[in-house]
């Protein structure tokens, strides 16, 4: 398998949650921990991307930083790319607790540009084996500020689904993120 970056995604604005979801406690760790220790388990080679001032728990890995502006999960995205150069990059949102080593390396196995889980209906995209040649589109696609989701329908991503995603667990828990408190709440009860 060709050296592929996989990128923690923490430099999002978490207005809903109201505090930085990458330091947020689940299970007496920071919730960034879960997603990175995916990443590391999946044998990439760990990165966390995120704005200057976005708080973050001490990290052991390098911290690659995102412009500022504009505040779009494409700004992350696309930062990891340019800073890992020729190499792919394995996405994965830092407020997802429940991704596993397993699905990170099966998703970075993949060859196609761009590999995203869909689970009812639905892309998940900060979850996504995402390949340098994207980056015009993405480019492109962060000047309209259009929705990731529908990014990856236009740039025809390859689709993992349901079935496939069942082998590693349930795609509900698997691609279970933490977007409000109440959420917070309901991952500390699945732990």
């Amino acid at each position: 398998m060709e050296p592929i970056v996989g990128a923690v995604l923490a430099g999002g604005a978490s207005r809903r949650m109201g505090s930085a979801k990458a330091t947020l406690d689940l299970g007496g760790r920071p919730l960034l921990e879960y997603a990175l220790a995916a990443v590391q388990g999946a044998g990439l080679e760990p990165v966390v991307v995120a704005k200057r001032d976005s708080p973050l728990p001490p990290l052991a890995v390098p911290r690659w930083e995102e412009p500022a502006e504009p505040v779009h999960p494409l700004t992350g995205i696309i930062a990891a790319l340019q800073a890992a150069g020729d190499r792919p990059v394995l996405a994965v949102a830092c407020d997802m607790p429940f991704v596993t080593a397993e699905l990170v390396a099966d998703l970075a196995a993949h060859t196609a540009p761009l590999v995203v889980p869909e689970a009812d209906g639905r892309l998940h995209p900060l979850l996504a084996r995402w390949h340098p040649s994207l980056l015009p589109a993405l480019r492109d696609a962060l000047e309209r500020e259009a929705p990731l989701q529908v990014v990856a329908a236009e740039l025809a991503a390859q689709r993992l689904g349901a079935g496939e995603l069942e082998r590693f667990g349930d795609p509900a828990r698997l691609l279970f993120n933490v977007n409000v408190p109440g959420d917070l709440e309901r991952a500390a009860a699945m732990l």
